[in-house]
């Protein structure tokens, strides 16, 4: 297949900025609706576990549509999947704004995490199978800020639109997708439909298997657990003994690609652990509102619009392994700040942010690029899936271990010697914690790469 001709400046700015309104406006519709929750939860009359189902439910359907995405790219045409994903999304919003019933609601959160799970796992595999390697790097950076711009704004423009109108209204932002299905469809290459058949059974299984692990994980329903180790283990049996299986056991047998996934899981992880966590912090030590504690995470996000950049140019120069160095030693850096800092003015922690959100952009921007370059071709679809499912599974397995920690109410000892505030030890040594996964993340990753030079 041939590349796109991205050669040159223009044709650069041809595709990634109809991808960047898409993945703004997919990031947007999971972050704006956190702040919807109590308006939601009070006009249908629903407990805190009923009214969660409005973001676990399209977490958990978007992590698995990331990876059937994935696998669906190496079979049929990519601008023919994003097509799709744009309109499933769409019709899901159309949906929710009409949605007088909670279940009717949840459907259309459903719906629109269907469609809207394409727009991350395609767009990544458009840079990693089109772009050539020298470029691939600026655009993921492109790609990552744009993913920071939209977390970052997403509460604020949420809030605005919830407390301004209603949060039906919430659902309207996506329509402006719709805009930019003529641009993909031209830019994107035309691709035949290759001969190999999509593994159904064992598409089921993985899905089955990962969505009863991730309800396990996040709600604490131990029904959920036995099922999906079952349905895992049936999926290993399956993939070895059919032709065409939906995973080739042999894409694990590469090492470089297996590590620099155990890299992400760890270090993705502990960034959406920090996410968790830092709101929590603000309001139990610093007593700040929802207000303040938005601006207070404002300047990190934002920083990371900036460092996303900065991090796709590094990679394209330096290599995407230097930049996966930078960002896990920014992480580290910032949770150590976090950790010494906590309680202290929110003004120290929107500083110590930065560090965290300049880290993550720079992970964001490298791992793709790591992924794309250790695979071969005609393995980057479901090679992206997987790394897809891994990114958003790992923020479900870290805020779950946080949220256990975050039970205990105290803890007896500090792993920081530099804090002395009994109050503060529990969110110290989280923050403590979180440097050590990355680090070890980073190490493996390190180990990985240069035993290959």
């Amino acid at each position: 297949m041939n590349e796109i001709m991205m050669e040159n400046q223009k044709s650069i700015q041809k595709i990634t900025f109809p991808l960047s309104v898409i993945i703004f406006f997919s990031v947007l519709n999971g972050t704006m609706f956190q702040v919807s929750i109590p308006d939601i939860s009070e006009e249908y009359l629903l407990l805190p576990s009923e009214v969660s189902w409005v973001m676990t439910g399209y977490i958990l359907v978007f992590a698995i549509g990331a990876l059937i995405y994935g696998k669906l790219a190496d079979i049929y045409p990519v601008k023919r999947l994003i097509t799709t994903g744009l309109i499933v999304m769409n019709l899901g919003s159309l949906i929710g704004f009409a949605s007088m019933w909670f279940p009717m609601l949840i459907f259309a959160r459903i719906m629109q995490a269907m469609g809207g799970a394409a727009i991350p796992a395609l767009a990544m595999i458009v840079v990693t199978r089109y772009f050539p390697p020298e470029m691939r790097g600026k655009v993921l950076g492109i790609i990552a800020s744009t993913v920071a711009l939209a977390a970052g704004l997403g509460p604020i423009i949420g809030g605005f639109i919830t407390g301004t109108f209603h949060w039906r209204y919430l659902f309207i932002t996506s329509l402006a997708t719709l805009l930019m299905i003529p641009s993909l469809r031209r830019i994107l290459p035309a691709e035949a439909v290759r001969k190999d058949q999509l593994d159904i059974p064992g598409a089921l299984l993985i899905g089955g298997g990962a969505t009863c692990l991730l309800v396990f994980v996040t709600q604490g329903n131990w029904w959920f657990f036995l099922p999906g180790i079952l349905m895992i283990y049936f999926f290993t049996v399956r993939i070895r003994r059919v032709n065409n299986p939906f995973i080739d056991p042999e894409l694990f047998t590469n090492r470089a690609y297996r590590n620099t996934l155990i890299t992400t899981f760890l270090s993705v992880g502990t960034v959406f652990g920090m996410l968790f966590l830092v709101p929590i912090m603000l309001r139990e030590l610093n007593g700040l509102d929802a207000n303040w504690i938005g601006i207070t995470m404002f300047p990190g996000a934002m920083s990371a619009v900036l460092m996303g950049v900065i991090g796709g140019r590094i990679s394209d120069r330096a290599g995407s392994r230097f930049v996966v160095y930078i960002g896990a030693g920014s992480l580290v850096c910032g949770f150590l700040m976090l950790s010494t800092f906590a309680g202290m003015s929110p003004t120290i922690i929107a500083l110590s942010l930065i560090s965290c959100y300049a880290g993550f952009a720079f992970l964001q921007s490298s791992l793709p690029h790591t992924v794309s370059v250790v695979l071969p071709k005609e393995q980057t679809g479901i090679g992206m899936g997987i790394y897809n499912l891994l990114f958003f599974i790992s923020g479900a397995f870290s805020n779950a271990a946080i949220g256990r920690l975050l039970d205990l109410k105290t803890a007896s000892i500090s792993l920081n010697p530099l804090v002395s505030n009994s109050k503060q030890w529990m969110f110290s040594n989280i923050y403590v914690m979180l440097a050590v996964v990355t680090l070890i993340g980073a190490v493996l990753f390190y180990m990985t790469f240069s035993k290959r030079n």
